[in-house]
């Protein structure tokens, strides 16, 4: 279990960036790759294993293992809003269609509020409106399509910039982890490990 920092790529090598291979010393590393993607910005829960069985079935959307993840947006997520992304529709900008997807504890703050997790890039320019709208939540969704809870906010007029991955399935983030660490899977994890890696289902 790695708690993903923002700013290296989700990958096993990369000729430009730093990956999340990278994090680990390379005797833990051999062999091993992440299971699934998450964007260069985004933190949180990546599973690091050498299990090809396990990866199939956690990145596959036929197996519909939910992924839930806490985001901050600029704008106010209102309740049409919300109602179009748990009713499924299309993605921003591609019309790629997206299942129903979950929001829950959905609070609004500040600009000014929540300054410390807006990209340093934009902080300048967010900070001419510091009492402007921000939505912060947690979102579900089963697909994991790429930029897909990005481009589901979009749609509702929210922009994503910040996002932390909380949970596959029941293998959820340890907060004892700090962006950049690891830890092995305790047995209890392992055990859903196994379980999850024995599904089969008519693809």
């Amino acid at each position: 279990m790695l708690n993903k920092p923002r700013g290296v790529v989700t990958a096993v090598s990369d000729p430009v960036f730093n990956t999340v291979m990278d994090c680990f010393p390379k005797d833990l590393s051999t062999g091993m790759h992440p299971v699934g993607r998450l964007d260069i910005d985004t933190e949180g829960l990546l599973i690091i294993t050498d299990d090809g069985q396990l990866t199939f079935r956690l990145t596959r959307p036929e197996f519909g293992f939910v992924k839930r993840y806490y985001f901050m947006a600029f704008g106010k997520l209102s309740k049409a809003g919300k109602e179009r992304i748990e009713l499924g529709g299309t993605l921003f900008g591609n019309k790629r269609p997206a299942k129903p997807a979950h929001i829950e504890n959905l609070e609004y703050c500040t600009v000014e509020e929540c300054s410390k997790y807006i990209p340093k890039e934009k902080l300048e320019h967010c900070m001419k409106n510091p009492k402007g709208t921000v939505s912060t939540g947690i979102i579900s969704v089963t697909e994991g399509q790429r930029h897909e809870v990005k481009l589901l906010l979009r749609k509702a007029g929210c922009s994503v910039f910040y996002l932390k991955r909380l949970s596959i399935g029941k293998i959820i983030l340890d907060e004892a982890l700090l962006p950049g660490e690891f830890r092995e899977f305790t047995l209890e994890e392992k055990s859903l490990a196994k379980e999850y890696r024995k599904i089969r289902i008519d693809l």
